[in-house]
């Protein structure tokens, strides 16, 4: 197995990782929070487009002014560039919108992660035009995914039913 001649890319994927596994939880928290079960979930992502805008605008912005960049942009890489965020946002929405269709943190986000990367290899794979290069333990990582992304679906944690209150015998005087 080969990472590639130099892994300081993990770091990053340790990171992104580590955001991207708590961000369902932590969405669902901020949803919870807003006291508003009807309208909690668009509050909620209304403020994840505000973290986006600090963290996906300013923070580049900023890097690159400091690094001197210029400010040249082309027309295909502000295009998929839009594209990237519009699929990202949309994504982000559809965790919220199936968080208010009952689903929860742990099923939700255990079914994206599952099938994002299988998402991913078939349209890297297509672009690339890398299908004559994939070896089979790949394929297997992608029926093994498939796999885990059922049994999350068909053993998620469901909370135990509460006993029905039970009635007190009367007391007759």
């Amino acid at each position: 197995m080969n990472l590639s001649n130099s892994s300081s890319w993990l770091p990053f994927v340790g990171l992104t990782v580590l955001m991207w596994g708590s961000y369902g939880v932590l969405l669902h928290q901020g949803q919870l929070h807003m006291g508003d079960p009807e309208m909690g979930r668009y509050k909620a992502f209304f403020f994840v487009g505000i973290a986006y805008l600090l963290v996906g605008v300013l923070a580049p912005g900023i890097l690159m002014l400091a690094k001197g960049a210029d400010w040249a942009f082309t027309p295909a890489g502000i295009g998929w560039s839009l594209v990237a965020g519009t699929a990202g946002a949309v994504g982000a929405f559809g965790v919220l919108l199936a968080f208010g269709a009952k689903g929860t943190p742990a099923a939700v986000m255990s079914l994206i992660f599952a099938g994002a990367p299988i998402v991913n290899a078939i349209i890297s794979l297509t672009m690339q035009r890398m299908w004559n290069d994939v070896r089979w333990p790949f394929l297997l990582g992608i029926v093994l995914a498939s796999v885990g992304a059922f049994l999350v679906v068909a053993y998620k944690p469901v909370p135990a039913k509460q006993a029905a209150p039970q009635e007190s015998p009367s007391n007759p005087r």
